[in-house]
């Protein structure tokens, strides 16, 4: 529940937005972190002292649902020269530290990320004769503020979002988000570490598709190049009717040779999976074989589920040779020593950083296995497959539902506990599988891996359409 006022309106769920030059008795009584993000505002727009501002009514931390304190909503002229239109600028506050007393995020240090270390913005066009800035935007960020909170994974520039649905709930082809730097907006030192700005930037389900089978980077370039789709500082409109295939049929052939050349940057998702040991029926309880679609996963002690989040971490980190997490005797707390804990990274990115398995979890290999995915992140196994397996690389499906996870992995990647003797293999809820083999047929289900045949070595079958 929010309402709309200006930030400079009365009340306690609204304080006055005080810029650089605010006095000092008024600005030590402002939330520190706050205080610094309004600095940023201020220095981009100095005559919208007050600007619209969505304000949740009940805040998160009092038991309300929107994690996001506020969203002020700025009026950008944009730059005819530069053919950058005019548009609404909007700013999220509550992803960062914006109190520094655990309120909301635990204080880690100065030195690192303020909370989850970024806030989110968005730039919509504005429509001719509009006086006012739509809040429909607002409650966009505050579902994506969700998800990071809730989940604990972050966002990083060129990751994507599959929303399936016109952000603005109308009839537009612009369904789905990329995330990148927002071209105005500077990194901010807080008090309680450092915020960077990350812009939403609205593209249409085939440009998902590009973002997904080469990486949301190239896709982002190539909208800044075509003005009705993005232009320099990616500005969405809701109106756009064609894909940038569409206005500029060219751009696919710059993706497929992408595609070719550099396979596929998007290391992992967030899905609906799981999977299911065909060797032998599970023993007990605590097997966890016994976890599968349609039953209730099994659940894990504490040291498990940081053991399973903070390997992902690491597994996802991709460098110029692929590797994935050896033990660390140095590790302790179940983190390793240059992060804060409880925030885990971006599944969507190869910028992600690492952790280690802890070393008592004993590994099973595995003679059969059968996964499962709902229809959407089925349709990225050919993705994983030609985008990533066969450029040496390796992806991981990590549950919606719990701490299971899938990591398929290639020799290319070192450090997997998967091997070409034993492709099959368990680590707790972690599998690891080193081959594929076979495909359910259409409709498709899941994936059943049986012992390897003697050969090829590596079999790969198409989804059906």
């Amino acid at each position: 529940m929010a309402e709309l006022r200006p930030s400079g309106a009365p009340g306690p769920a609204a304080p006055p937005a005080p810029g650089p030059t605010a006095p000092p008795a008024f600005a030590s009584l402002f939330p520190p972190g706050l205080h610094a993000i309004y600095g940023e505002c201020r220095r981009l727009y100095p005559d919208q002292p007050n600007p619209l501002q969505v304000t949740a009514i009940v805040k998160y931390w009092l038991g309300g649902p929107d994690p996001l304190d506020y969203v002020s909503m700025y009026r950008n002229m944009g730059s005819p020269s530069a053919n950058i239109p005019e548009h609404w600028h909007y700013i999220s506050f509550g992803l960062s530290d914006l109190y520094g007393d655990s309120r909301v995020h635990e204080f880690t240090g100065t030195d690192g990320p303020s909370g989850f270390g970024f806030e989110l913005t968005f730039r919509l066009k504005r429509e001719t004769g509009e006086s006012a800035p739509p809040t429909w935007p607002a409650e966009l960020m505050q579902g994506l503020a969700r998800y990071v909170f809730q989940s604990e994974n972050t966002f990083c520039s060129g990751d994507h979002v599959s929303w399936h649905s016109p952000l603005d709930n109308s009839e537009s082809r612009i369904q789905h988000m990329l995330l990148t730097e927002d071209p105005q907006m500077q990194p901010v030192q807080t008090p309680f570490g450092v915020v960077t700005f990350l812009q939403i930037v609205g593209v249409c389900t085939e440009e998902l598709h590009a973002a997904q089978q080469w990486n949301g980077q190239g896709i982002l370039e190539l909208l800044r190049t075509v003005p009705v789709a993005g232009g320099p500082w990616l500005i969405t409109d809701m109106r756009r009717g064609e894909t940038i295939f569409e206005i500029d049929p060219h751009l696919q052939e710059r993706v497929d040779k992408g595609i070719e050349t550099d396979g596929s940057n998007l290391s992992g998702v967030s899905a609906k999976c799981a999977w299911d040991d065909l060797s032998r029926p599970p023993e007990d309880d605590e097997d966890s074989r016994s976890i599968c679609i349609g039953t209730q996963p099994r659940r894990l002690s504490g040291k498990d589920t940081e053991q399973i989040r903070e390997t992902l971490r690491r597994g996802l980190e991709i460098n110029s040779k692929p590797v994935l997490p050896p033990i660390n005797p140095q590790r302790q707390n179940g983190l390793t020593h240059d992060r804060a804990p409880s925030r885990k990274d971006s599944l969507e990115s190869d910028s992600s950083t690492a952790i280690i398995p802890h070393e008592l979890i004993r590994t099973r290999q595995l003679e059969s296995v059968h996964l499962k995915f709902n229809q959407e992140s089925g349709a990225l196994i050919p993705l994983c497959l030609r985008g990533r397996l066969l450029h040496g690389r390796h992806f991981t499906y990590k549950s919606i539902t719990g701490d299971m996870a899938i990591t398929f992995v290639s020799t290319g990647v070192e450090g997997a506990f998967a091997t070409e003797e034993h492709p099959y293999a368990a680590h707790g809820p972690w599998l690891q599988v080193r081959r594929l083999f076979f495909f359910s047929p259409p409709p498709f289900h899941g994936l059943f891996l049986h012992p390897p045949p003697p050969s090829p070595p590596l079999a790969v079958w198409q989804l059906p359409s």
